[in-house]
């Protein structure tokens, strides 16, 4: 049965192609979605381009036909502009000046021509005020990805005969030899995905522990597990897989997909290797370390803040600089006695352009050659934006994405439509991806931090 989508804007505004997304169903725009999108035309960033790209579709329909009598869409659905159901009556608790109100309007006004109707919003509160109403609604489901607990976490814990792990570190070993065993014995074949990383245990000897990845047919030894990035070791299996992807050059791993809580050192480690690669070991393979750190608040607001792009993003660039201070000096008993022979190190780094910082809405549009590409907070980002970062990537660039999917700041984004979850599935099994998940236990930050993760 052909259903009709009533769309809010702020569907448009986080995906400006959803109108094409409802294959040969019937899409209704409420008028009040077009003014609202004209009020963000002119807006910066990432609202103001969408709304402009939402408009410029609908300036394309328009050729086709009359918008409020409706014009075929290329899936074979059906458009149309509703400047109707002014008439049609709100309970009295919902103001009708409300833009939200309006279109709820619209949604009434359909279904009570009999025919079926779904409100499509982001709004979680509009949401809620259809079903009071009686109005069935729902979330733009096309960029929703698994539940998080499914999502690909780039890592195994697999077992291995016990004469095929002695041979490992020299010949790695058949995927089809690993397995997996419930509590009551049960062997199965786990399901493998390229560049996934795999902690092995000897099916006789459970205390013996190799690390390994998938390559094609094979799960071989890690490369740079004895190495040792900016002076920095890692902890935990899950660093020492961190650490492997990102030392890996960026025509073989030129993707790195990093997350986890708090704590279980992405960024810290990120910025050692930078180091390590341009500072201690110069190969020239990168020229530099970016930095951008994508901030809802932040983002829209830019444009109004006082002084030049480095001092308006200095205070989302804190955390980057306090762990720059650990990996400059490594000693903590005389690391901070005195601060401005600290501060003075970490200015010299960004003076001699090692490491730069950028703000979002001046990436946009730009190539990136040999650079050492971090995004932190990557949570933070809409599927388009970070479709819009992976797709700069000039030759040897290596992009890193960090983030926690249950810390996220910006409004209409969750656990499964947020950017850094959306390039993890997407990405999942390409030759050129390669992802980790730091659990919970491998949280370094402190005994308080670690105490209140399992308390807390």
């Amino acid at each position: 049965m052909v259903k009709t989508y009533v769309i809010d804007t702020n569907v448009l505004i986080q995906a400006p192609y959803a109108m094409q997304c409802f294959e040969e169903n019937q899409v209704v725009l409420p008028l009040v979605v077009l003014e609202e999108l004209d009020g963000l035309k002119k807006a910066d960033g990432e609202r103001g381009a969408n709304a402009r790209r939402a408009i410029r579709f609908l300036e394309k329909l328009r050729g086709r036909g009359d918008l409020l009598q409706g014009v075929p869409l290329d899936n074979g659905g059906f458009l149309r502009v509703e400047a109707n159901c002014v008439d049609v009556e709100l309970p009295e608790s919902l103001p009708e000046d409300k833009a939200d109100n309006r279109i709820l309007k619209v949604c009434r006004g359909i279904e009570r021509e009999g025919i079926p109707t779904v409100l499509v919003t982001k709004d979680l509160v509009l949401r809620i005020k259809a079903q009071i109403m009686g109005l069935e609604a729902e979330d733009f489901s096309t960029e929703q990805v698994i539940p998080e607990e499914e999502q690909y976490c780039g890592r195994i814990q697999c077992y291995v005969p016990e004469e095929r792990f002695k041979e490992f570190k020299k010949k790695g070993v058949s995927c089809s030899e690993l397995y997996l065993s419930d509590e009551e014995g049960n062997r199965s074949c786990p399901e493998l995905t390229e560049n996934e990383f795999v902690i092995l245990k000897a099916d006789q000897s459970l205390k013996k522990t190799h690390l390994g990845r998938v390559k094609g047919t094979k799960v071989v030894p890690l490369e740079y597990q004895k190495s040792e990035p900016y002076g920095v070791s890692p902890r935990n299996a899950g660093q020492y897989f961190l650490q492997e992807a990102l030392m890996q050059p960026a025509k073989d791993a030129p993707l790195v997909i990093v997350k986890g809580m708090a704590g279980t050192a992405k960024t810290f480690y990120s910025l050692a290797v930078g180091l390590e690669k341009i500072v201690n070991n110069p190969t020239k393979e990168y020229r530099r370390i970016l930095i951008c750190r994508p901030n809802a608040q932040f983002d829209s607001d830019i444009g109004f803040l006082p002084g030049d792009e480095q001092e308006k993003i200095s205070p989302l660039m804190r955390p980057i600089i306090d762990n720059l201070e650990q990996l400059i000096d490594s000693n903590e008993q005389e690391r901070y006695r005195d601060e401005r022979e600290l501060q003075g190190k970490i200015e010299e780094i960004f003076n001699r352009g090692i490491i730069q910082t950028e703000a979002m809405n001046f990436i946009r549009g730009r190539s990136f050659v040999n650079t050492y590409l971090i995004i932190d907070e990557a949570q933070n980002m809409t599927p388009n934006q970070v479709k819009g970062i992976i797709t700069r990537a000039g030759k040897g660039t290596k992009i890193i994405l960090l983030g926690d999917p249950n810390q996220i700041d910006k409004p209409f984004l969750d656990e499964r439509t947020n950017g850094l979850s959306y390039a993890s599935e997407y990405m999942k099994g390409s030759p050129l991806c390669w992802q980790i998940t730091m659990t919970t236990e491998e949280c370094e930050r402190s005994d308080l931090a670690m105490d209140a993760v399992r308390r807390l």
